[in-house]
């Protein structure tokens, strides 16, 4: 392998490749571009396609594609190659400008919620100018938004730039009422930690359910799962680590700062973990991080798991959000300073966000809404689906003192003035880690720890940027008419957290307690994706994304329905699974063994032994449990056939949470009872401890 300042970023367009192979005034005017968002004219997007197309053909390259996230959740993309006819029969490569710039992709045939119908089909994909061009399996991919032929967004990154947009307005305001008026930009960051399983190829497409489900419907525990804690931080295996030294590798070379890897809490998880960057960017590069690890682990015959909850009785896999908003000029806008200025500031914008989170927790509840998070979300290994703010002790002490009106010291007696009140001096690790807040300060940023492996990042950022870029706003309504800035600033942190400490906790999430105390305090507890999503299309939302022009009240209608549909669609397709197993692996493998056993009862009294109390014990047993079997499956199929006639999404959606995800489960406690009597031989599935073990 190549040393890695080499390697890094070999296969993107970026910066350095436009400094080399643009002329210094269509460069300057990209840039420009970039920066300030000014148009993009044609002969400059021609220049700029002519050297991207020379750059990716010099790297073997022959196809383009408009690399785009459609609201699956995943990535989409439509090749076409650089081959033109030329006039004497042959071929010439380019690649101009406008199929740079624009793309016209079917925009009926991904989800829309009643946004296109099949006979709308015209959509657009449009190069997003901030995000460096990359190639992959020897395509150039171009980063696009998606819209429709009537301009609604049909993306995840759409809406994600309008967010960024918003806050970086609102979060200018406030720097230019602490004197900065060098920072032109304000740019929200994020990093991913991502999670995931790694099992055999060959035990997984032995299993239907993680084929089509991507989790394990029916599973007995194994004698040995995370008991032991011993999996967690511990020497990576071979296969392993030759995974995650492929990963690394490619990557880096498409620019992504993969940095930490290490095995996770449950057998056979893991983690990955990048330095944060720009919002957007991070949100492509984790969807090409989801990408790779599919695509490397099938190569190294392993199969990646992404779902949020493959293995029952195991910790499941979330993606936790790194989350920071940052000056062009540098400096974290959540870094504790060394003045009063900066740590007023500093203040200000920490209650900022704790309003925020208080407001809208709904909203963030929302982001991390799906099927297979429900099953993640509050299992002991989880934040609960209860929104709360993790500050640490001496933070949340400060905030008190000023409340209170008080002074507030450290141990190191250190104190600060900024004209009305006492402060502490800061430290930048002033707060422990609370590892079960599903938001926590984490010194500079905040960790969202809710989201499912699975998850785009983009959705959870989007409400992130824009609720904290509202209480931004109304910030800076308020302190810029005022004649005392310092007494306003203090008054307005003062009145800010005394309105909003209730989201502030900073003990155990996990705890029964808890869940008690938060109710108490009137926070919401949407425990299911079918409580959330409502949440957002009320009116509260609807205003919200309106004012800061992220979303239209048509475009969060159609994501409402998208993610209704995506709930009973995943819910369907398990249930279905699951009665195909049961009836053409289950019953025959239980028929099987049944049928041995009666025989050896036979045989053993033909020979007048009639010491048979095990077999027919065990007989009686298997025997009622498929019966059990078939009344359990009865009901299920029975049942399923309702939801599909029902118009409104909503009730739809609560027949497959109330119903038929409960015959589900009651399906699934008597398969795992029989897997325990079943001869191994003849249960047809790989047990937990072979999918668990299966790699070494």
């Amino acid at each position: 392998m190549k040393k890695i300042p080499e390697l890094f970023a070999s296969r993107v367009f970026n910066d350095t490749v436009m400094r080399e192979r643009l002329a210094k005034d269509i460069y300057k005017a990209l840039k420009k571009t970039m920066i300030q968002g000014t148009h993009l004219e044609l002969d400059i997007a021609n220049s700029v396609a002519n050297a991207m197309k020379e750059w990716a053909v010099d790297n073997g390259v022959t196809h383009f594609t408009h690399w785009f996230q459609p609201m699956t959740g995943a990535t989409a993309e439509k090749h076409d190659s650089f081959i033109t006819p030329d006039d004497n029969g042959g071929a010439i490569m380019e690649f101009s400008g406008k199929a740079l710039v624009r793309g016209e992709p079917d925009a009926s045939s991904f989800p829309s919620g009643g946004l296109r119908t099949t006979f709308e089909a015209r959509g657009y994909t449009v190069w997003d100018i901030t995000s460096y061009a990359f190639i992959k399996d020897g395509t150039l991919c171009i980063p696009t938004a998606f819209c429709s032929y009537s301009g609604e967004a049909l993306d995840k990154k759409t809406p994600l730039l309008r967010s960024m947009e918003a806050i970086d307005k609102q979060a200018l305001r406030i720097l230019r009422l602490f004197g900065n008026i060098s920072a032109k930009r304000v740019i929200a960051e994020a990093g991913p930690e991502q999670e995931y399983f790694l099992i055999d190829k060959a035990a997984f497409l032995k299993r239907p359910d993680l084929v089509y489900t991507g989790r394990t419907l029916f599973g007995a525990r194994p004698p040995k799962g995370q008991e032991l804690d011993d999996h967690y931080f511990g020497a990576i295996k071979p296969r392993v680590a030759a995974f995650m030294n492929d990963l690394d590798e490619e990557l880096w070379k498409l620019g992504v700062y993969a940095k930490t890897k290490h095995n996770e809490v449950a057998p056979a998880q893991h983690e990955l973990a990048s330095v944060y960057t720009t919002a957007s960017i991070a949100t492509d590069q984790n969807q090409l991080t989801m990408e790779l690890m599919k695509s490397i682990a099938d190569k190294r015959g392993l199969a990646c798991l992404l779902h949020e909850k493959p293995f029952a009785g195991v910790n499941g896999s979330g993606k936790h959000n790194n989350w920071s908003i940052a000056a062009d000029t540098g400096g974290n806008l959540f870094e504790p300073g060394d003045t009063p200025h900066e740590n007023a500031q500093f203040l200000l914008f920490l209650v900022a966000v704790i309003k925020a989170v208080d407001n809208y927790q709904d909203l963030l509840r929302v982001s991390v809404a799906g099927a297979g998070n429900d099953l993640r979300l509050g299992a002991n290994e989880a934040p609960p689906a209860i929104i709360s703010m993790f500050i640490g002790e001496e933070l949340t002490g400060i905030l008190e003192a000023l409340e209170a009106g008080t002074d507030y010291q450290n141990k190191e007696k250190h104190q600060m003035e900024i004209g009305v009140t006492v402060f502490p001096h800061f430290h930048k690790d002033a707060t422990d880690r609370n590892r079960t807040s599903p938001f926590a300060f984490t010194g500079n940023k905040f960790e969202f720890r809710m989201p499912g492996s699975a998850f785009s990042i983009a959705d959870p950022n989007i409400v992130l940027n824009t609720a904290v870029a509202e209480v931004l706003r109304q910030f800076a309504d308020e302190l810029e008419p005022s004649d005392d800035f310092a007494g306003s600033l203090a008054a307005l942190i003062r009145k800010t957290f005394s309105e909003h400490k209730r989201i502030v906790f900073n003990g155990n999430n996990y705890s029964d307690e808890w869940v008690k105390e938060a109710g108490r305090r009137g926070l919401s507890n949407l425990k299911t994706t079918v409580d959330a999503l409502p949440e957002f299309i009320s009116l509260k939302s609807i205003a919200l994304f309106k004012k800061h022009h992220v979303f239209s009240e048509l475009e969060l209608y159609s994501r409402y329905e998208i993610l209704m549909e995506g709930y009973c669609k995943t819910l369907s397709i398990e249930a279905l699974t699951m009665a195909d197993m049961v009836k053409g692996e289950i019953i025959p493998s239980c028929i099987t063994y049944q049928n041995e056993i009666a025989q050896l009862l036979e045989r053993k009294k033909g020979c007048g032994d009639y010491d048979v109390s095990l077999e027919g014990y065990l007989l009686g047993h298997i025997s009622k449990l498929s019966a059990c079997l078939l009344e359990k499956l009865t009901v299920l199929e029975s049942i399923l056939p309702e939801p599909k006639v029902e118009q409104d999404i909503f009730v739809r959606a609560g027949f497959y949470r109330d119903r038929v995800f409960p015959a589900m489960a009651e399906l699934r406690l008597i398969v795992d009872k029989l897997e325990t009597l079943v001869a191994k031989k003849y249960w047809p599935l790989p047990s937990y401890s072979e999918l668990f073990y299966s790699v070494i």
